[in-house]
């Protein structure tokens, strides 16, 4: 693994850990895609350090099951301020 690689995904990794951050949150704030950032946390850091790897899954898994919640939170506001800009 290149060294760059390995760094970002150790970056990453904690990013997402300390900040329960979702993969869409994290690829944006370190500048990669989705896809990137998925196989980071999911293949990449469990070759490097299985505890962070263990602990990252654990936050992906929350945000796996609250993402209905966000969905649903994120399409009421968009409707809300479909309404107020019709008003």
């Amino acid at each position: 693994m290149k060294d760059y690689i390995y760094k970002r995904v150790l970056e990453v990794s904690n990013y997402i850990y300390e900040t329960k951050a979702t993969v869409r949150q994290a690829a944006e704030v370190f500048g990669v895609s989705k896809s990137t950032i998925h196989k980071d946390v999911t293949e990449r850091i469990s070759k490097i350090d299985a505890r962070l790897a263990e602990q990252v899954k654990q936050v992906l898994e929350y945000n796996k099951s609250e993402r209905h919640i966000r969905g649903g939170e994120a399409t009421k506001r968009k409707y809300l301020s479909t309404e107020q800009e019709s008003d």
